[in-house]
């Protein structure tokens, strides 16, 4: 009994030791499995997020009137020049992009007056995979006031910016000598969009906040803007829908179709 009792005596350490590893958790599997759950987790994020993109196939061309967005609309669909009207409604079409994948989207073409533009980018924006934001590069330097107006709307834009819509300044007309060039359009641009942005910043508010409803902060504060800032891609190409030659030659659009092959 003596033996008994000593031997039992020896092993208890041993035998509580192995109880408490039976009762604790393996640290290792613990890890493993947390490891397993980020990753589907992140997964389930990630598809989440790329049906949501996916679902979204239309491309908008916005911008002022005269801009050129219809002709560039018409060139891209078919090829072919077309005298255009001033548009008052929107017009759609498929357009099947040059790439690999055999992608296609919905092109958009929005009406640029003053007081439809708003109306119809509301209508479309929600299911909008990217924007081409289309300049008359030749009347840009008298319109730049309103067209920094119209892409400051844009650019702030709650829903835009949530989804981090590609952007893509199509600065149109470049067949004509006084064409303002890319460069330039982005600089004059820039500066344009800080001080509506400072002067926004400094008006007061509505009472009920409506003001700024819908919209939100542009850039970052305390820096003078620049594209760069926004979280969505902003790029400028050259183009022009009309062509050198009009209706007897092709347009000057390959930077505008590669850029839709590249965000379709």
């Amino acid at each position: 009994m003596a033996l008994e009792g000593g031997l039992r005596s020896g092993l208890q350490p041993y035998l509580d030791s192995l109880r408490q590893e039976l009762r604790a958790p393996n640290a290792t599997l613990l890890s493993v499995l947390l490891a397993l759950l980020a990753v589907a987790l992140t997964l389930l994020v990630w598809k989440l997020i790329q049906g949501r993109k996916s679902s979204r196939r239309t491309v908008l061309l916005v911008g002022l009137c005269d801009s050129g967005k219809t002709l560039l609309f018409v060139r891209l669909l078919t090829g072919t020049y077309r005298n255009t009207q001033t548009s008052i409604t929107d017009s759609s079409a498929v357009y099947r992009v040059s790439n690999d994948k055999g992608s296609s989207v919905t092109l958009v073409d929005l009406p640029g007056h003053e007081s439809l533009r708003l109306q119809f980018l509301e209508k479309f924006k929600a299911t909008a995979r990217a924007i081409v934001f289309v300049v008359d590069s030749v009347a840009f330097q008298r319109e730049v006031k309103d067209v920094a107006e119209f892409l400051y709307q844009v650019l702030t834009d709650c829903t835009v910016l949530k989804n981090t819509l590609p952007l893509l300044i199509a600065c149109n007309k470049q067949d004509i000598t006084m064409a303002k060039s890319a460069k330039l359009i982005q600089q004059q641009l820039e500066k344009e969009l800080n001080t509506l942005r400072v002067t926004r910043s400094a008006a007061p508010s509505t009472l009920d906040g409506s003001a700024s409803s819908g919209t939100a902060q542009l850039g970052k504060k305390g820096k003078e803007f620049d594209f760069s800032q926004l979280p969505m891609k902003v790029e400028l190409v050259e183009c022009s829908a009309r062509g050198s030659k009009a209706e007897e030659g092709s347009a000057d659009i390959e930077d505008l179709e590669k850029w839709l092959a590249r965000i379709a």
